[in-house]
């Protein structure tokens, strides 16, 4: 057990991501722990890139989890992650494509500017020929123009 994420490194960040068996191990240790840690924007860009699809997906998460709980990042780290998103939408394995959406929604909801940018980061991934790339977009862009999210923002 970690008590103070502070005391997790990065190479223990990588032994765990590396026995990531399923999405709901990798969705635990995001949520719960790596996202605290001083490694999670790293780790979201470096694990968005790998052929794993679990460790892939654990990237996305914690671009999801930042977005959520980091109040102190700035929007450029979040506009940092939208081409990764977008290079990432075809990916159509469906526990990486739900993260992906999971990332791009969650950006999109932190505040007006981000929300705009993600609604332009939809677009830009409908131009794919996908399936899994339309679906993400066009999820994405029903919560991102709700009534709901409109009035938060």
């Amino acid at each position: 057990m970690v008590d103070d994420p502070m005391n997790v490194s990065e190479a223990q960040m990588e032994e765990w991501a590396a026995d990531f068996d399923s999405w709901d191990v990798a969705d635990g240790c995001c949520r719960n722990l790596f996202y605290r840690t001083e490694f999670a924007n790293r780790k979201a860009h470096e694990w968005s890139t790998r052929k794993g699809g679990f460790v892939k997906r654990a990237g996305f998460v914690l671009m999801a989890e930042l977005a959520v709980h980091n109040k102190e990042a700035s929007n450029k780290t979040f506009l940092d992650f939208l081409p990764i998103i977008v290079r990432e939408a075809s990916d159509e394995r469906n526990f990486v494509k739900k993260a992906v959406n999971w990332g791009l929604r969650q950006i999109g909801k932190r505040n007006a500017i981000l929300n705009s940018a993600a609604i332009q980061t939809c677009s830009k991934i409908r131009e794919s020929d996908s399936r899994s790339a339309k679906w993400i977009a066009s999820d994405a862009l029903r919560e991102l123009t709700s009534a709901s999210v409109k009035k938060k923002l």
